[in-house]
């Protein structure tokens, strides 16, 4: 099987995580869970071709078309292809997700206008939840939970305290770095402190493998570096852009999507500024500058 086929990981009886190599732009990942009788889905992907192979997926897993939806957060990459679980699903997401998401529209075409996304139809929450919600598919029990703002204002955690399996979103990169643009570099350290005291054995983050709890870890040590990175900037009254040109990546050199820092960098300032976390930042100069530390090319989707 080629590197970038996605492949389907059983992390207990009846819950799988569907990954996409190589976990880079546009290449999330999904889970579902369920028995014969029903079946819940965590995510869908960018493209109509890769949900209709998410759809498969499920399917040759002997499971059912799931009747639920849970979002992760707004990002195309992981609801674009709500619509095709449509009509069988209702999707559930924050309560912040569903705004977020239709103020986005088709954002991605935007972005990426070369890439063939297939068919769109922007399917937002039609059921939200402020702080928890539980769900019950299959005989087993999903805890959805929000941390606050952290890679978005309106992020969710799916928690399967039975099973020992948490997905995380984009709250986690395995192997790529954080992206905090639209949420919040503080939340996000808070966040993971709510993953932590999930006690979940296995992780399941929104891009790249599935991990365990050392990812936390590893995230927490680039947020707080990005953290310092930023008040040295500020200190010396030097723009985002020119702070990250001039850093040393060192143990994150290895991460895909180094250029993010400059677009962790604008968030990390905005909140030194004192603005609200979340508070949005102009996507023309985030995107701008992480164009200008990818050599002045403009980031590639990989869906």
């Amino acid at each position: 099987m080629p590197a970038t086929d996605p492949y389907v990981v059983t992390l207990a009886p009846h819950v799988h995580a569907y990954v996409q190599p190589d976990g880079g732009w546009c290449l999330n990942n999904a889970g579902f869970l369920g028995d014969a009788g029903e079946s819940l889905l965590v995510d869908t992907t960018a493209t109509e071709r890769r949900a209709l192979l998410l759809r498969e997926a499920v399917l040759a897993e002997g499971l059912p078309l799931p009747r639920t939806v849970v979002n992760t957060h707004h990002h195309g990459d992981h609801t674009y292809g709500n619509g095709v679980f449509r009509p069988e699903a209702r999707v559930i997401g924050h309560e912040n997700c569903r705004p977020e998401q239709l103020d986005a529209g088709h954002q991605l075409h935007l972005l990426w206008p070369g890439t063939d996304f297939g068919r769109v139809e922007i399917t937002p929450p039609d059921i939200t939840y402020r702080d928890r919600l539980t769900v019950h598919a299959g005989g087993i029990e999903v805890r959805v939970l929000h941390p606050g703002p952290a890679h978005t204002t309106g992020d969710s955690i799916v928690h399967l305290p039975e099973q020992g399996v948490v997905f995380t979103g984009d709250l986690v990169f395995q192997g790529g770095t954080p992206f905090l643009p639209m949420g919040s570099l503080a939340g996000s350290l808070r966040a993971l402190d709510v993953l932590r005291s999930l006690d979940a054995a296995r992780v399941v983050p929104g891009h790249g493998p599935v991990t365990d709890p050392t990812a936390y870890d590893a995230t927490e040590r680039y947020l707080r570096w990005v953290a310092e990175l930023a008040a040295e900037g500020r200190a010396k009254g030097d723009p985002p852009l020119e702070t990250a040109r001039r850093t040393d990546l060192g143990e994150f050199a290895a991460w895909r999507e180094s250029e993010r820092l400059v677009a962790n960098l604008h968030r990390a300032y905005a909140e030194l500024d004192g603005l609200p976390e979340g508070h949005p930042l102009d996507p023309l100069t985030v995107f701008g500058d992480m164009a200008a530390m990818n050599g002045g090319k403009p980031v590639a989707c990989h869906a």
